[in-house]
């Protein structure tokens, strides 16, 4: 199975999905395109399993919301990854979720038996899904399933309405 290393999240507005590019390990790149009804399926097992990674007797949306605006503050803007002219480019219609030492791996698949991995320590999974609620909200799609630990962790200058009040 190829492993990404790095990866470039994206939504594109034509598709009206999300776009991962990915880096593999092995070399080369992967496009996989994720839709709202599997990202809508796969998110809460994601904030489940953050959830459990408390393990503190402060209230765990504390915990949480702590953790996340650390991660939050702790990433820096980076080289997108790019996708190669050989890069593999397809839909992802499923998504594996196996909780391994080292954090959270996640396999997609495709109907057509591709698949890529990626495996994401627990900050690093905090920082994907900052990435992916500020994408969410571009999108303008509904923002009812994100927990309040993640909402609340937004900056007040990315959370304010973009149009100036009167």
């Amino acid at each position: 199975m190829p492993l990404m290393h790095k990866m470039t999240s994206e939504f594109v507005e034509d598709e009206d999905r999300m776009r991962l590019t990915g880096e593999l390990k092995e070399g080369g790149t992967v496009v996989i395109w994720l839709t709202q009804r599997l990202l809508t399926r796969l998110l809460p097992h994601l904030f489940k399993w953050l959830e459990k990674q408390t393990g503190s007797n402060l209230p765990p949306e504390l915990v949480l919301s702590f953790a996340q605006q650390a991660a939050r503050a702790e990433l820096s803007p980076e080289p997108p990854v790019k996708s190669s002219q050989d890069a593999q480019a397809w839909l992802a219609h499923a998504v594996d979720i196996t909780a391994e030492e080292a954090g959270l791996r996640l396999l997609f698949r495709s109907l057509q038996q591709d698949q890529a991995g990626v495996t994401l320590q627990p900050q690093q999974l905090r920082q994907w899904l900052s990435i992916l609620h500020d994408l969410w909200r571009r999108a303008e799609w509904s923002v009812g399933l994100w927990p309040e630990w993640i909402v609340s962790s937004e900056p007040a200058a990315t959370s304010r309405m973009r149009s100036p009040l009167h």
